[in-house]
C-alpha cells in the first residue's frame, strides 16, 4: 500500500515539476515577485528601499552582496526580539552551523522556507520513484545518518543543527520505517552514537540509507567488523543511497565495495540557507537547481566575486561550463547571500548543476587559484590509473619549506596505496598541470616543485576531526586550504 501511495504522488509531483522545469526563467521571475512583495514590509526591506524596486536591476543597485557577517546585525536584532527584520515575524527556527571566519552562525529557517528543506527532500525520492517504477524502498527501514534532534533555545527561537531541525519534519509515513531510535539519535558523541546506531539497524531489513559519503562509510565498517558480512549481504534489499555534502567521486568505489554491489545514488544539495537542488534523474548528469521552491538565484562569475563591482546574473543570464559563486534571496529572509559555494552548468534546458568547490577552499599561495573540482578530478584520475583507493585528502600549499622550491603538500589517507608512489605523485601533479594552467606554468617556471605526498595513518582524518570536536554529523574535511593551520595539525595523524 505504501508503495503505491509512494507512486501516485511521485506522479503528481514530476507532472508539476516538469511545469517549471520546462520554464525555469519564469519559475525565478514568480519567485522574485513574491519574495518582494514580503521584503517591503521588514526591516531590511526598508533600509534597502523595496518599495524603489521593480526589476532586477532595480535589485541589484538596492540590494549589495554579503557574507554572514553583512547579517549579522540583522541577526542580532532577531535575538533582541524584534519582528519583522529579515522576512515576516519571527524565525520558526535557527540553523546553527559552524563559519570559517565567523564563529558559530545563526542562519534563519521561517514557516515559509520549511517546505523547501521538506518538501525538496521528498521530492528528490520521487523522482527516482517515477523514473524507476520502482518506490519498493518505502516498504523497509530508513536510515538518516544526521546530527542530534535535540534543540536549543536562543531568544525563545529553536536552534539546533539543521539535520537536526529537518529530523522534526520527517513525514510521518516514513517515520514509522525511520531509523535509528530517537534518543539514538540524541547521543552527541560520534563514536557511541554510532555503535548504537550499528545495534539497532544490523538485524533490521534497511533499503534506504542516507548520509554524508566518508561517514556512511565509517557506518558500513563497523557493520561489517561486527557481523564479517559485506552491507550487501547484511542488507539484501538496499539498494539506494542518498548522499551529499561533499563529492562523492573519491568515495564511490570504496562504499560500492562495502556494499559488496553497485547500489543507485541519489545525489542532494542541502544547505542551511537552503535546499538548493537535488538530482531527478539516474540518467542525467548534474543536479536540478531548485528554481520553484522559495529561493531566486543570482550568480557571480567566480573570477569576479572579489571585485568592487562583479556581475550579477539571474538563471536567463548564466552558461554552461563557467564557474559560479552562488547568491541566494529566499523566503528565510536572506537577500544577496553569499553562500561561498561555487557551480557550473552542465545544463541549461532544464537548468543542472554540478557543485565544483569553496570559495574560501581554493589555493593560490602563488596566483594559481587551484580549486576543489581540480584537484578532486586529478585525484579521482590518478586512482583509477593506478588502481589506488583514495579513504580522505585535503591539500595546503608549503610557502617556505625547510630546504629546495615552494609546493603543495597533499595529506592522502590510501585503503589501497599505488604501488609506485613516486610514478603515482608525479602522475597526480601532471594531471594538476593539465587542469590549471596557471599552476603549470609555476611548475615549469621553476617557481614551483612537483607536489609532494604526506601519507596518513589509518583512520587519521577521523583521529583528526575527532581532535576538533567535529566527528560525524554534517562536518567534513576541507578539501583545500590557503595556509598551513590545517596542514600543521595534521602532521599529527600522519603514518
Amino acid at each position: 500500500m505504501k508503495a503505491l501511495a509512494a507512486k501516485i504522488l511521485a506522479y503528481i509531483v514530476d507532472r508539476d515539476t516538469k511545469k517549471w522545469k520546462a520554464n525555469g526563467v519564469a519559475a525565478q521571475q514568480a519567485v522574485f515577485k513574491s519574495l518582494l512583495h514580503v521584503g517591503r514590509n521588514t526591516q531590511f526591506g526598508k533600509d534597502h528601499h523595496f518599495n524603489d524596486v521593480h526589476s532586477y536591476e532595480d535589485f541589484k543597485k538596492a540590494v549589495p552582496i554579503r557574507d554572514y557577517e553583512g547579517f549579522r546585525g540583522y541577526i542580532d536584532q532577531i535575538f533582541a526580539g524584534e519582528e519583522n527584520v529579515l522576512w515576516k515575524g519571527k524565525p520558526v527556527y535557527f540553523a546553527k552551523t559552524s563559519g570559517t571566519t565567523s564563529g558559530t552562525k545563526y542562519i534563519p529557517i521561517t514557516k515559509e522556507s520549511i517546505p523547501n528543506h521538506i518538501n525538496t527532500a521528498r521530492n528528490a525520492l520521487l523522482a527516482y520513484v517515477q523514473e524507476k517504477g520502482d518506490a519498493s524502498f518505502v516498504n523497509g527501514k530508513l536510515i538518516f545518518l544526521s546530527g542530534s534532534p535535540v534543540l536549543d533555545k536562543k531568544a525563545g527561537i529553536h536552534t539546533g543543527r539543521l539535520s537536526g531541525i529537518v529530523n522534526h519534519h520527517v513525514p510521518a509515513y516514513l517515520k514509522k520505517n525511520q531509523l535509528p531510535s530517537y534518543l539514538t539519535n540524541c547521543i552527541e558523541d560520534w563514536e557511541e552514537k554510532l555503535e548504537k546506531i550499528v545495534e539497532e539497524t544490523i538485524h533490521q531489513d534497511m533499503r534506504l540509507i542516507s548520509g554524508i559519503p566518508p561517514w556512511v562509510q565509517m557506518y558500513f565498517d563497523r557493520l561489517t567488523e561486527k557481523s564479517g558480512k559485506s552491507v550487501g549481504e547484511l542488507f539484501p534489499n538496499f539498494n539506494l543511497l542518498v548522499q551529499g555534502g561533499v563529492n562523492f567521486e573519491p568515495y564511490k568505489n570504496k562504499l560500492f565495495q562495502s556494499i559488496g554491489r553497485k547500489v543507485d545514488v541519489i545525489e542532494t544539495y542541502p544547505a542551511s540557507e537552503g535546499f538548493l537542488a537535488y538530482q531527478d534523474s539516474q540518467r542525467e548528469e548534474g543536479l536540478l537547481l531548485n528554481l520553484n521552491s522559495g529561493i531566486f538565484f543570482e550568480f557571480i562569475p567566480a573570477s569576479e566575486i572579489y571585485n568592487a563591482n562583479p556581475a550579477r546574473l539571474s538563471i536567463g543570464e548564466v552558461k554552461t561550463g563557467v564557474n559560479y559563486a552562488v547568491i541566494l534571496n529566499t523566503n528565510a529572509g536572506l537577500w544577496g547571500y553569499n553562500i561561498g559555494d561555487t557551480v557550473k552548468f552542465v545544463s541549461t534546458n532544464p537548468y543542472r548543476i554540478i557543485v565544483s568547490g569553496r570559495i574560501k577552499h581554493f589555493i593560490s599561495a602563488f596566483g594559481e587559484h587551484v580549486i576543489g573540482e581540480e584537484v578532486e578530478s586529478a585525484m579521482f584520475e590518478a586512482a583509477k590509473i593506478f588502481n589506488a583507493e583514495i579513504v580522505e585528502f585535503t591539500v595546503a600549499p608549503q610557502v617556505t619549506p625547510a630546504e629546495g622550491l615552494p609546493y603543495h603538500e597533499w595529506f592522502i589517507e590510501f585503503s589501497r596505496q599505488p604501488a609506485n608512489m613516486e610514478s603515482f605523485r608525479m602522475k597526480l601533479d601532471h594531471l594538476m598541470q593539465e587542469k590549471n594552467a596557471y599552476y603549470y606554468d609555476l611548475i615549469s617556471g621553476s617557481i614551483l616543485q612537483p607536489l609532494k605526498i604526506t601519507v596518513m595513518q589509518k583512520d587519521g582524518f577521523i583521529s583528526y576531526m575527532k581532535s576538533i570536536g567535529k566527528l560525524g554529523g554534517q562536518n567534513k574535511v576541507p578539501r583545500l586550504s590557503n595556509d598551513r593551520k590545517l596542514a600543521d595539525t595534521l602532521k599529527t595523524f600522519k603514518s
